[in-house]
C-alpha cells in the first residue's frame, strides 16, 4: 500500500514511523500508556506537528496534504499506525475536523479545528447503533427548544476522545439529520467507559438523557446534511480499512518470519505444503486489501460521488478477510500464538474490532444495495 509514493509522502511516512517507534512502540501499547492523560496529550501534539490531523482540512483553514489528496495521505498514515496498533481516535479526529471545516460555524472553524489540527484536542464521532444512513441513526433524537436543543438516546462503540476531547453527535430531528459538536465535559453528555476486546484502544458509550445543548453547538442545517454524513461514513470507513490493512500486513510478516524460523522434523515449517498453501492464500487476501484501501482513499479525497461505494466495498471485504488472516496466522503460530505474552492476540483483537467499527461487513453490503437501489 505504501510502495508507490511521492518523495513528500515518503518523507511523511518515514517521520511518522520514527515517531511511532519512539513514542509508542508495542511495549507501550501493551502497557496501556495512552491511558495516562499526560502521555496522550504529548502523543497527540507530536502527531499534530507531523500533520496527522490536517490532511482533510482545506489549506485556507490551516490544513493541507502533501500529495494533493488528503484522504490518501491520511490513509497512508493510518496504514503505518495499524502496523504497530497505535492508540487514540485518529480516524475520529480527522472525520470531525473535515466535517467542521465544511459545515461548522465560524467559532468551530476558528477555535476547534485549529486545536484538532495541532493535536491540542482529539475528537470522535458519536452516532446511533450503526453509522451513516438516516434509517440507522435513530438511536439519538434531537428536539428544538427555545434556547437550543434537547438530546435523548445513546451512542455505543464510540472511541474515547479523552477528558478534553470533542464529540460530533449525529441525531434525528423532525426535519431530518442534525449534528452537534459538544465537549466531553458538556453537562448534557454522560460518558461511560466500556470494556473492549481491543486492548490497544479505549471505547465509551455516550448517553443523552434529555439534557439541553446550546444552539451554537449545531453543525450545518438540520435536514440538509445527508451528503455530509455520507462523506463522513466514507472517510471513517476508508481510514479504518487502512489501519486494519496495516495490522494485517504486520501480522502476516510476523507469521512468515516465524514459518521460516520454526523448525519441525528438521525443516522450517514454512517448507511444508499445508503451510505454504495457507500463507499463499492469506497473502492474496492481504494484497487485495491493500489495493482496495487505496481504491477507497483516492475517490474519498477527490470528492468523487462514488466514494461511498468504494469505501463500503473495501470495508466489507477487509472486514471479512482480515479476521480470516488473523485466524490463519494463529494456525501457523500454533500454541505460542495463544499466549498472553505473544503479540499475536493484540492483532487479532484490533482486526476483529475494526471489522465492526464504523459498520461491519453485513452493514456495508446492505449499504451498497441501498445505494444501488436494490
Amino acid at each position: 500500500m505504501d510502495e508507490d509514493l511521492t518523495e513528500e509522502q515518503q518523507m511523511l511516512l518515514d517521520a511518522s514511523t520514527r515517531f511511532i517507534e519512539e513514542a509508542c512502540p508495542l511495549t507501550a501499547v501493551r502497557d496501556g500508556a495512552y491511558a495516562d492523560p499526560g502521555f496522550a496529550a504529548a502523543y497527540r501534539r507530536q502527531a499534530g506537528e507531523l500533520g496527522w490531523f490536517s490532511f482533510v482540512v482545506p489549506e485556507e483553514q490551516g490544513g493541507g496534504s502533501v500529495s494533493g489528496n488528503g484522504a490518501v495521505d491520511a490513509a497512508l498514515v493510518a496504514y503505518r499506525r495499524g502496523r504497530l496498533l497505535q492508540p487514540g481516535p485518529f480516524t475520529g479526529t480527522n472525520v470531525v475536523a473535515a466535517a467542521l471545516a465544511e459545515a461548522g460555524s465560524d467559532e468551530h472553524r476558528g477555535q476547534v479545528v485549529p486545536a484538532l489540527i495541532a493535536g491540542e484536542a482529539s475528537a470522535s464521532w458519536a452516532y446511533g447503533a450503526a453509522p451513516g444512513l438516516p434509517a440507522r441513526v435513530g438511536a439519538i433524537s434531537a428536539v428544538s427548544t427555545a434556547g437550543g436543543w434537547r438530546l435523548a438516546g445513546r451512542a455505543i462503540f464510540v472511541e474515547d476522545p479523552g477528558p478534553d476531547g470533542w464529540l460530533l453527535v449525529t441525531a434525528t430531528t423532525e426535519d431530518g439529520l442534525a449534528q452537534f459538536l459538544l465537549p466531553v465535559g458538556e453537562a448534557a453528555v454522560e460518558v461511560v467507559p466500556l470494556e473492549s476486546l481491543d486492548l490497544s484502544r479505549r471505547f465509551v458509550e455516550v448517553r443523552f438523557d434529555g439534557g439541553s445543548v446550546p444552539a451554537t453547538a449545531l453543525v450545518g442545517r438540520p435536514g440538509a446534511i445527508d451528503d455530509l454524513v455520507a462523506r463522513q461514513v466514507a472517510l471513517a470507513a476508508t481510514l479504518t480499512v487502512a489501519e486494519t490493512v496495516g495490522a494485517m500486513a504486520h501480522e502476516f510478516e510476523m507469521t512468515v518470519q516465524y514459518a521460516k524460523d520454526r523448525i519441525a522434523f528438521g525443516r522450517p515449517i514454512g517448507s511444508f505444503q499445508a503451510i505454504k498453501h495457507v500463507l499463499a492464500d492469506t497473502s492474496l487476501n492481504l494484497e487485495m486489501g491493500k489495493a482496495l484501501a487505496l481504491a477507497a482513499a483516492r475517490p474519498a479525497g477527490e470528492g468523487d460521488p462514488y466514494a461511498g461505494q468504494a469505501a463500503s466495498i473495501a470495508k466489507a471485504f477487509v472486514g471479512d478477510t482480515g479476521i480470516d488472516l488473523a485466524q490463519n496466522c494463529f494456525q501457523v503460530f500454533g500454541g505460542i500464538g495463544y499466549t498472553w505474552e505473544h503479540d499475536q492476540h493484540l492483532y487479532l483483537r484490533r482486526i476483529s474490532t475494526d471489522a465492526a467499527f464504523h459498520g461491519d461487513p453485513s452493514w456495508h453490503r446492505e449499504h451498497l444495495c441501498q445505494l444501488a437501489g436494490i
